[in-house]
């Protein structure tokens, strides 16, 4: 009886295990995942002030959060502090992130 107590209480290490991974998921999937490449369709209309398209408005609110961190990097931040990327963000009813 020993061995048999000893898999049910590995199979339980490994069910619990299991599903703190799977709650790591979802958390991930609900704070969201920045991708910066996903906002090139917002590009023309950060570099010229026309219209932003609909696919850009999308990934703006899908990326909302990862504003703040675009602005401290470098790389991207001229296209969020750019002279239209207020008026790109306000069309799309996306709030300018306060950092």
């Amino acid at each position: 009886m020993k061995f048999g107590g000893a898999i049910c209480i590995a199979f339980v290490i490994v069910l619990v295990s299991s599903l703190a991974q799977t709650n790591a998921v979802m958390e991930e999937e609900t704070k969201g995942v920045c991708v910066p490449n996903e906002l090139k369709p917002c590009i023309p209309a950060v570099k010229t002030g026309g219209k932003p398209s609909t696919e850009c408005c999308g990934a703006l609110k899908k990326q909302q959060s990862c504003l703040c961190g675009y602005i401290k990097d470098p790389k991207f931040s001229q296209y969020v502090k750019s002279k239209y990327a207020h008026q790109v963000l306000a069309t799309c009813g996306v709030p300018y992130p306060k950092c």
